[in-house]
């Protein structure tokens, strides 16, 4: 008997419809005559899954009792027993309960395949060992029912449950995946569109890796050798000319046509030094390249097409786009070029394209400014033609039956030796005039064959070849060397200009600088170190590449600015004559280190001059919010102290009830304005320390009205790290903002939830909300939006808690309350203390029917004893901290314990 197969229905989120999908299977097998139960599958209360388990056997569930509870886990004997064709199991990475035959699902799973079952399971994208710090990043949910990956991998087919998440969260509206009392906390939450696109992206690539191994499976087992291109990666070569970024969007054309292709755009720069390759060009390139999608390689290699083939076999391209050539029709006699070149050695795996532009054939433009050091192939070949190729003419003339002459014999001559001027300089040419002129008199001045001369006349044509020789070579040389520098000139100048371009601009970034300078200089890593004097140590101000240079002694090459900064490069030593040009980025790296430090002071001169705003407004407030209080207060005690009229016991106590609100209302907008300065100036300095939600949040309600806020704080949160009084009147702005705006008879509601190492507290309102465009406007000082009225408070409430929130290390944020209204999101920290108990407030997945079984550890002795050690030291760093902060509060620099009134 064989082992069955297993087929696992992939969810990309929770509520995508895998159980269905394998339901509606069960009943195409059914139909078609299959043995088909079910073994285990949750239907979560959902109507339409529940109607598909209708007619398809089911097999009974084992009962287990753990804690005093009583589960259901699949029977593994009654489905060994039952032996059928196909076994549906949901939910395969599930946890058993404790006393089942397995600790897991997906091991039950194992015996019924091992028994020669087949088994059809679902699993989400989630639950995979190796995703669960990923998930956990972007959720803030760390998944307690995991599996292993090979698990999963090892399938026989793995099929992909998908859906948008903008459909999925309709699905969840309609409650067709969860009740209605959880949809509202489930969409803000773990079912938020960005969370469910990541999520989503996550399933794919996992999916298309399979893919990728489903294929390599089947060309190993069938002895398939060549290059299958299933997934086209597209290499473009750039040359830094013009024409590259009508290649890039061609490459990105060739693309689209195809599913999951990928652009690469990689130009090649020789590894002696600066090209004429314009920087200013191809940092537009590499940022079209990049805009569409594709991604920017730079590579260092003398064998251009050498290097162009070894980095596209090396990144596994299926195609290489290339431009025609801007040589003109002549400059082919120099060799058949790149793109020939490549064309020829790319083999049958690779395909060329060559794409026309309007650059082509205008002519290459001047030659790479290396000064006057030329390759080691033109000086060979100019040795050659210098040495050889005199040689190989007198052979031709002897041979020849024509007599041309002494003097056409000369101009022959002199040909090879300009010849080796143009190839290889003055040295190769001034050896082919010597040789040259040894081989004129040798074989064709009377007497021959012997180096003497008895015609005067001929040793004057001997003389005056030989200076003609010399003189011409000697011009050869000077206008190739004038041509080198000029073509370097005009590389230098190009640079030169757009640093000049960059400095008025304020464009470039340190980083992106240092990485202009290791791509022009061919270099490994580039840094710019400073110190503060003499004999200080160096520190590094940025760097790029792998293992930068520490001191500038410990670089290849150094190059001092001032005399406490300097830019170190290594990888290779660099010539003089390229040190101009390096010298101009170490003054530009300066440069942009300084504007960044003049940046950070610009932004400090800008908080003074928001402070000094501050201070106009609290003028303007003052002159009219704190006023308004204290002309009800001053009237009402007026009115008290008259002797004129007799005030009754009831008019008595509402004059006085008036002067208790005026003074409630004069301490909120004075506490409001201090606070609000104190954090302009700095000075709030929160005292951290771990505290439960549910002992703070309660005590920020005192200045509401009773029955006007809804609290729901589950006692099973973890510990909190943040400043308690800071803490109480952040949520107490927050709910008074929230009553304030709250129709009349609708309650605030005031809820917490765990994600990850983050509570999250909600204030939510059914007021009219805020529009998009707002939200952040409301969190600025002295704001009211809307038509508030005047003397409803000077705008400070939202942009007191924010501050306190932030000064915890926390965040505060409005988003939108499903239904109408607006919500507050104050964020906080978790503590470093373990939860009181499982975390309840993860949103529910649609596998999560029982909770996870947790073993009972007996307690030792010794834990009892180190438990009790460690709460008498948190009770004395408690008291500790209490004592701080009084005395703290006696100074006056903050309060952080006022209760919002």
């Amino acid at each position: 008997m064989g082992r069955g197969k297993l087929r696992i229905y992939l969810g990309a989120a929770p509520g995508v419809g895998k159980t269905y999908a394998m339901l509606s299977e069960a009943h195409r097998r059914v139909e078609r005559g299959a043995d088909c139960v079910v073994a285990f599958v949750e239907h979560h209360d959902r109507p339409r899954t529940e109607v598909m388990l209708h007619g398809l056997e089911q097999i009974p569930r084992r009962e287990l009792a753990h804690r005093d509870a009583a589960f259901t886990e699949m029977d593994v004997d009654a489905v060994l027993e039952r032996a059928p064709a196909v076994a549906l199991v949901d939910e395969l990475a599930h946890t058993n309960v404790p006393g089942s035959r397995n600790a897991k699902r997906w091991q039950d799973v194992e015996e019924l395949l091992a028994a020669g079952i087949d088994v059809v399971s679902t699993v989400n994208i989630q639950h995979l060992e190796s995703l669960g710090d990923v998930v956990e990043s972007i959720t803030g949910v760390r998944q307690r029912e995991t599996l292993p990956d090979e698990v999963v991998r090892r399938a026989d087919q793995i099929e992909l449950v998908d859906m948008s998440p903008q459909a999925l969260r309709r699905r969840m509206a309609h409650g067709n995946i969860y009740k209605p009392d959880k949809v509202d906390a489930a969409l803000s939450n773990y079912f938020r569109p960005g969370n469910l696109t990541a999520l989503r992206e996550l399933a794919l690539l996992w999916v298309a890796d399979r893919v990728d191994e489903y294929l390599q499976q089947y060309r190993g087992e069938h002895g398939i050798r060549s290059t299958w291109q299933a997934r086209e990666r597209i290499v473009v070569g750039l040359t830094g000319g013009p024409e590259g970024r009508t290649l890039i969007r061609r490459a990105a054309r060739l693309a689209e046509k195809g599913a999951g292709g990928e652009v690469l755009a990689v130009y090649i720069a020789r590894s002696d030094g600066l090209t004429s390759a314009s920087p200013k060009e191809l940092a537009v390139q590499r940022t079209l390249a990049e805009d569409l999608g594709g991604t920017f390689h730079h590579v260092v290699g003398d064998d251009i097409p050498s290097a162009l083939l070894e980095f596209a076999r090396g990144v596994n391209a299926s195609q290489i786009v290339l431009g025609s050539s801007r040589r003109k029709a002549w400059q082919y006699v120099f060799g058949p070029g790149v793109g020939a070149t490549v064309a020829r050695e790319s083999g049958p795996d690779l395909d060329v394209h060559i794409v026309t532009h309007d650059e082509a054939g205008k002519g290459r433009g001047l030659p790479v400014a290396r000064g006057a050091r030329l390759g080691r192939s033109r000086i060979i070949a100019g040795w050659l033609t210098g040495v050889v190729g005199p040689a190989v003419l007198a052979l031709l003339l002897i041979n020849a039956d024509a007599d041309l002459g002494l003097a056409n014999d000369m101009l022959l001559f002199l040909t090879l030796t300009v010849a080796a001027a143009l190839l290889g300089g003055l040295l190769p040419a001034l050896a082919s005039a010597a040789f040259g002129s040894l081989l004129l008199n040798y074989f064709f001045t009377p007497p021959l064959h012997r180096l003497t001369v008895s015609d005067p006349k001929n040793i004057v044509a001997i003389v005056i070849f030989v200076g003609v020789a010399i003189s011409v070579a000697s011009v050869v040389d000077l206008a190739a060397r004038r041509t080198h520098q000029a073509a370097r000139l005009r590389a230098e100048s190009e640079i030169l200009s757009f640093l000049a371009g960059s400095v008025l601009r304020g464009e470039t970034s340190l980083d992106a600088l240092l990485e202009r300078v290791r791509e022009t200089f061919g270099m490994e890593s580039v840094a710019l170190l400073e110190r503060a004097g003499d004999v200080d140590p160096w520190t590094c101000a940025g760097s790029v590449g792998p293992h930068p240079p520490t001191l500038p002694e410990a670089a290849d090459v150094d190059m001092p600015v001032g005399d406490h900064t300097a830019l170190a490069l290594s990888g290779r030593v660099l010539p003089a004559e390229d040190r101009r040009v390096l010298a101009a980025f170490a003054a530009q790296a300066v440069v942009v280190l300084d504007r960044k430090r003049l940046q950070q002071e610009a932004d400090q001169a800008r908080t003074l001059a928001e402070g000094n705003r501050i201070r106009t407004a609290l003028l303007a407030a003052v002159s009219h919010d704190l006023r308004t209080p204290l002309a009800a207060i001053k009237a009402a005690v007026s009115s008290l102290r008259s002797d004129d009229v007799a005030w009754s016991e009831e008019d008595e106590a509402e004059l006085l009830e008036g002067i208790e609100a005026g003074a409630d209302r004069l301490d909120h907008l004075v506490g409001n304005l201090l606070d609000m300065s104190r954090l302009q100036t700095g000075t709030v300095t929160p005292l951290i320390r771990e505290i439960d939600l549910d002992e703070v949040v309660p005590m920020a309600l005192g200045g509401v009205p009773e029955h006007s806020v809804e609290l729901e704080i589950p006692e099973t949160l973890p510990m909190v790290a943040v400043d308690p009084g800071l803490l109480e009147r952040s949520v107490a702005n927050l709910v008074e903002n929230a009553v304030k705006y709250s129709p009349e008879g609708e309650r605030v509601l005031v809820a917490a939830s765990a994600l990850g190492d983050r509570v999250e507290v909600r204030v939510v309102d059914r007021g009219r909300g805020v529009p998009d465009e707002a939200k952040d406007r409301i969190f600025a000082p002295f704001q009211r939006y809307g038509d508030a009225p005047r003397g409803a408070g000077v705008g400070l409430g939202l942009a007191v808690a924010r501050g306190f929130a932030e000064a915890m290390g926390g965040t505060l944020n409005a988003e939108d309350t499903p239904g109408g209204g607006l919500t507050m999101v104050l964020t906080l920290r978790v503590g470093s203390a373990r939860p009181k108990a499982p975390d309840a407030a993860e949103p529910a997945q649609e596998e999560a029917v029982q909770e996870e079984p947790v073993q009972e550890e007996p307690v030792q002795e010794e834990a009892v004893q180190e438990e009790a050690v460690q709460g008498e030291a948190l009770q004395a760093e408690r008291v500790q901290e209490e004592a701080v902060r009084a005395e703290r509060v006696q100074e006056g620099p903050v309060q952080p314990e006022r209760q919002a009134s």
